[in-house]
């Protein structure tokens, strides 16, 4: 449910407001698939919220099983950001990506 709530923002080209860790996150989602580990993941680039590592801004790699809520927000994604690459080698399968 959560990698089609993902999805759903990537095609839409829409922020992703999100729960993470206890912090709420917006971010652009570039891909959604399954890590090397069999995780359920996306890579996106936070654009705003609170951080475990204090970085607000920038990469992350997120589990979906780690995201308590997702809603897809009415604010424009700038999807692709500057150093997205495609098919990012650290999933094995990839669901969706710009």
């Amino acid at each position: 449910m959560l990698a089609e709530i993902a999805c759903e923002a990537l095609r839409r080209r829409k922020i992703l407001e999100l729960k993470y860790d206890g912090f709420s996150r917006c971010v652009e989602v570039h891909a959604v698939g399954v890590s090397k580990t069999g995780h359920i993941v996306m890579c996106c680039w936070q654009v705003r919220g609170g951080s475990v590592s204090n970085e607000p801004i920038g990469w992350k790699l997120m589990k979906l099983a780690d995201v308590s809520s997702a809603v897809v927000i009415n604010e424009p994604s700038q999807a692709p950001r500057l150093g997205y690459r495609k098919g990012d080698s650290r999933m094995v399968q990839i669901t969706c990506e710009i």
